[in-house]
């Protein structure tokens, strides 16, 4: 599996524009999928993402994590049609003519639909937060996110959060391999699964602890809150980054809009 979150070098259309630009793209795209719970428009979010992530030469890394949002996805879907039972009977989880427990769990058009409209905005979020997150450079979101007056106490933990979850996804790859490679065989199936979590997690945890007191001396160690920061390379507003927050503004106004048109 490629890893999570992890920037990616690469020259594409998503990489040159500001981090703005980009911290507003997400802001819009997310709220209309929060807002909106037109199936529909919610599909074409997707499809959208999808091809801007094909324009930007990212489609594979976002392809690469479909497995998960697959698996969260009929989670979703599983957990309505389970939990909020409205509207038309259509089937059941268990077959009527199945004796004694059949008819068991109804299936309804209602929950269906709920548990559509979660996955659809899943899959927004999760492929805009990924875009958006593959193409920046952590040092260009720092310096993005100092502009906006915000701590940097916060901004430090949230790039330190950020950075971790590749690094400890590569890690604990590695220790799997480790230990198959000296012997260790922890069976097939889904109880071999479980019992290859403890060899794995415990060595993780273990460095990751080790990996954050080394962290900790190197902030120190480089002067950190010793003064005003500099930074060697600064991000300026090219002309794309103009012709997409006027798309965002035509886009947002757009729906909000038509969203006031439908409610009045």
């Amino acid at each position: 599996m490629a890893e999570i979150l992890q920037y990616v070098h690469k020259d594409g259309f998503f990489h040159t524009i500001h981090p703005f630009t980009k911290i507003a793209f997400i802001l819009v795209i997310s709220l209309m999928c929060i807002i909106s719970t037109n199936i529909l428009f919610l599909a074409i979010l997707v499809a959208a993402l999808l091809i801007i992530a094909y324009a930007s030469n990212l489609y594979k890394e976002v392809i690469a994590q479909l497995k998960l949002v697959i698996l969260m996805s009929v989670v979703f879907i599983i957990i309505t049609v389970i939990t909020m039972p409205n509207g038309a009977v259509i089937g059941y989880v268990i077959p009527a003519a199945v004796p004694f427990v059949g008819g068991f769990i109804p299936i309804t058009q209602g929950a269906l639909e709920i548990g559509l409209i979660l996955t659809l905005r899943f899959m927004v979020l999760i492929f805009a937060f990924q875009l958006f997150l593959i193409s920046t450079q952590p040092r260009d979101l720092v310096h993005a996110l100092e502009k906006c007056r915000m701590p940097i106490d916060y901004i430090l933990m949230f790039i330190i959060a950020l950075r971790f979850i590749p690094t400890l996804q590569i890690e604990g790859k590695r220790i799997h391999e480790a230990q198959l490679a000296r012997g260790y065989n922890p069976g097939s199936g889904f109880l071999g699964k479980i019992r290859s979590v403890a060899p794995i997690v415990i060595p993780l945890v273990s460095n990751a602890l080790l990996r954050s007191n080394v962290l900790g001396l190197t902030i120190d160690m480089r002067g950190y809150r010793t003064g005003k920061r500099t930074h060697v390379r600064e991000k300026r507003f090219l002309h794309a980054d103009y012709l997409v927050m006027a798309v965002l503004v035509i886009g947002f106004g757009g729906f909000v809009a038509l969203t006031l048109v439908q409610v009045l």
